[in-house]
């Protein structure tokens, strides 16, 4: 088994988080207030009695947060099938909702990559079975004589108790080396995670800056009154009310 060097690594996040940062960037300057207002509870900023700038604010940073976590997650998906891919062979899987597939042990490992372990409801989770039914019914078809295992990985986290009966889930330490042989690469991929990471963040401060004026601007313009009080009437209608 080969074991992927740290340079690769390194050489892998230097070309591929660009796209990461460029990406948040992007969609700071694609988003539109309305659309940031319609999608969060206005009930919530109303208890608060939040001015218009926090509001504008929390409403902004709520929404990063989860974009950011999608973004990212596919990220560490990529950096994933790239390191098994040297390890093992590992590749993108064509099966629906599999994201990697390799063989290790005369084992065939069919798996399905989040960020994190509380990453899904039951429905969710159920879809991710049924996916993993299927991939195994078709493989199954196909090669007979191996022995297919169903694997949930995690990116961060933890989860002591793997065995979930119809797959396995790695989370963390557990999944890095699952899919590399080295048990120490969870800690050890953190660090070129920071290449250019001032440089990068710098660049979306400034655009985050601009947001958040342009936002609050556009927000008193359209939500407060004369006096500079916010018209919660009017917000909850453009949110909740029917067409």
């Amino acid at each position: 088994m080969p074991l992927i060097d740290q340079q690769e690594i390194a050489r892998y996040v230097e070309e591929n988080i660009p796209q990461f940062h460029q990406s948040r960037i992007n969609g700071l300057r694609n988003l539109k207030l309305q659309a940031v207002l319609k999608r969060k509870n206005p009930y919530l900023f109303r208890a608060k009695n939040a001015t218009a700038n926090d509001l504008v604010k929390g409403l902004l940073d709520a929404h990063l947060s989860s974009s950011e976590e999608g973004l990212f997650g596919g990220f560490l998906e990529g950096l994933a099938v790239f390191v098994c891919s040297r390890t093992f062979g590992g590749r993108k899987s064509s099966s629906e909702g599999i994201d990697l597939e390799f063989e290790r042990d005369d084992v065939r490992y069919i798996v399905s990559i989040k960020s994190g372990p509380n990453w899904g409801n039951s429905s969710q989770i159920k879809r991710m079975i049924d996916n993993f039914s299927k991939a195994k019914r078709i493989l199954g078809t196909n090669t007979s004589k191996v022995k297919v295992v169903a694997v949930n990985g995690c990116c961060y986290g933890k989860d002591d108790q793997p065995e979930k009966g119809d797959y396995l889930k790695l989370c963390g330490q557990r999944f890095w080396e699952f899919i590399s042989g080295n048990e120490f690469l969870y800690a050890d991929i953190v660090e070129p995670l920071g290449y250019r990471a001032k440089e990068n963040n710098d660049q979306f401060e400034q655009e985050y800056r601009k947001v958040i004026n342009k936002f609050t601007r556009e927000f008193t313009q359209d939500f407060c009154d004369v006096e500079g009080d916010i018209i919660w009437q009017k917000l909850v209608q453009l949110n909740s009310a029917k067409k």
